[in-house]
């Protein structure tokens, strides 16, 4: 009986078994440019952090959608108040 990982391994990780140094060192290096091109890939973090916001609100709508209206009644608002303020501002005679 064998036992085979059932979990698969992230890309940002080194595999186990490694025995030649210079594969190793390759391996780390290759683990740790891609943890940097996964934390420094601000457009793709904003993308999937937008992309669960907005599962999360259509959850929302399906469960109350009374709640989801007053969501987006108070984003409105929100998004209202602060152009209003910009304008405020450019406009104010100095």
């Amino acid at each position: 009986m064998t036992s085979e990982r059932t979990t698969a391994i992230p890309r940002t990780a080194v595999p186990d078994g490694i025995t030649d140094p210079v594969e190793r060192a390759r391996a780390e290096l290759k683990a740790t440019l891609l943890a940097i091109e996964v934390k420094g890939n601000l457009p793709r973090r904003a993308a999937v952090a937008a992309e669960k916001k907005v599962a999360q609100f259509k959850k929302l709508a399906e469960q109350s959608p009374a709640a989801a209206a007053a969501v987006v009644v108070g984003a409105a608002a929100a998004v209202g108040g602060v152009v209003w303020g910009f304008v405020a501002l450019y406009t104010r005679k100095r």
